[in-house]
């Protein structure tokens, strides 16, 4: 195991830029404007390094970027590979640009990441909504089905691309190479595409998961500030080229990216590459043998459901508190208090974000946090609420590149009812969409908000931000 970062910079080019820049030193005559001087706005700018002309020349002339994602492409098995400071976000819009036209259909996943559904819009691709199917005893999205994608591509055997969201935000995930053998019977020329923003680390450990390109996808989309000790925004996109032109995806990934990309970012996530190829068995070895033991104990929590098992990740800690009686946001401002913050909460539900970086004293003192905290608030026990995003049937009323473009009017919501949305609202987290462009504002669609506020998530992208109105198509 590396003691030092800079072992890994013999199999990391651009983590080795990074650091060949600061031990350079020097007053550099480029962006950004800081000119790395911490006594002007402080150390919030300590490590920033742009890629051109820090982390490589302006030129690109050592050709260390290029490097890099040739690494990337050859560790998850693709044909070719690119970094991102985009996040996944970035990597799903690039991916949607590259693999149709405008009218094109779809076949995708309705529990989506807002990023898909805004990438529609710029492609201009037209949605064939695979179903989902909520486990009402948690509240919890079961994973995409092959008999799911096989109704929709029977519907639409024309499809450009079948896009799946895998492993979902609380970490279930199912069968990629299923839903890839019937992809390749009923539309052959349709790419898998899999965001799977949460599972960096699939594939890793044997107690892990295959990653997607293991399974057969043609690409998938990963983020690397997530699962790995990258920075924030850091992600990777790996595709095949048999149905997924290297070409597209290149002009797909340059439209949608800056052209200041930050050389920070990069070679972090060249860095948290480099360290999965040498040390991720271990490392994430060490962090699964510290979470069973967490695991244990949170389950012996009377009431408190720890959600886990088969078509789980074991590395995602994911908690139902109905049946404790307590509020999930109570239990956060705790955490928080305690110098514990947690990735999601809401009033049922707790995600805890473990990775490779978390060991088991760690994860103690988090599980002595979470018992005490839920004791102290603990309440009758009530149904489960779930994430209302993930109840959602979408009514399509018009493609979401027209109605993104449509002239709008905000109306009460009660007054949207029947009308068709212009906007995206999504509770957030995860990010998935209660409404999207083009979807018929139902009451169920009304429901699923007034609950999502009622249980505590913040509505994320509405034009309205106090909710009392919709944007709908004039």
């Amino acid at each position: 195991m590396p003691t030092d970062p800079r072992d890994l910079r013999d199999d990391a080019p651009l983590l080795d830029g990074w650091l060949r820049f600061y031990e350079a030193g020097g007053h550099p005559f480029t962006v950004p404007g800081h000119k790395q001087q911490h006594d002007l706005v402080g150390d919030v700018v300590a490590g920033d390094a742009p890629m051109y002309g820090a982390v490589d020349t302006v030129g690109l002339a050592h050709g260390r970027l290029a490097e890099a994602e040739r690494r990337a492409a050859a560790l998850w098995g693709g044909d070719v590979a690119h970094l991102s400071t985009g996040g996944s976000t970035h990597g799903n819009q690039a991916l949607a640009l590259a693999v149709g036209r405008p009218g094109a259909r779809v076949v995708i996943g309705r529990t989506a990441h807002r990023s898909l559904h805004t990438g529609l819009v710029l492609a201009g691709l037209d949605p064939v909504w695979l179903p989902t199917d909520v486990d009402r005893s948690t509240g919890m999205p079961r994973p995409t089905t092959p008999d799911d994608v096989r109704a929709a591509l029977t519907e639409a055997p024309d499809a450009v691309a079948v896009f799946v969201t895998d492993p979902s935000y609380v970490g279930t995930y199912g069968d990629i190479a299923g839903i890839v053998a019937v992809a390749r019977k009923l539309a052959p020329q349709a790419p898998v595409i899999v965001d799977a923003a949460w599972a960096a680390h699939f594939g890793f450990h044997p107690d892990l998961p295959p990653h997607a390109i293991a399974q057969g996808a043609d690409a998938i989309v990963t983020s690397a500030h997530k699962a790995l000790p990258a920075w924030s925004q850091a992600a990777i996109v790996v595709a095949r080229t048999e149905r997924i032109s290297a070409e597209r995806l290149e002009i797909g990934i340059h439209a949608t990216m800056s052209t200041s990309p930050a050389g920070a970012i990069f070679a972090s996530a060249d860095a948290a590459r480099a360290l999965l190829a040498q040390d991720g068995e271990e490392l994430i070895g060490r962090t699964l043998d510290a979470l069973a033991g967490a695991r244990h104990r949170l389950a012996e929590v009377e009431g408190l459901v720890v959600v886990s098992g088969e078509g789980v990740d074991p590395l995602k800690l994911t908690l139902v508190l109905a049946g404790t009686g307590a509020d999930g946001t109570r239990v956060e401002a705790d955490l928080i208090a305690a110098g514990m913050p947690l990735e999601m909460a809401n009033r049922d539900t707790c995600i805890a974000m473990v990775t490779l970086a978390d060991d088991a004293a760690a994860l103690d003192a988090l599980v002595n946090a979470l018992v005490e905290s839920i004791e102290r608030h603990r309440g009758e026990p009530r149904p489960v609420a779930g994430i209302a995003a993930y109840g959602i049937t979408p009514v399509m009323g018009m493609t979401p590149r027209e109605a993104f473009f449509a002239d709008r009017v905000a109306v009460p919501v009660r007054e949207a009812v029947g009308r068709v949305g212009a906007e995206l609202i999504a509770p957030y987290p995860p990010g998935i969409p209660v409404l999207a462009p083009g979807e018929v504002v139902t009451e169920q669609v009304v429901g699923a908000l007034e609950q999502a506020r009622a249980s505590g998530s913040r509505i994320a992208y509405a034009a309205d931000p106090t909710g009392a109105t919709i944007t709908v198509v004039a």
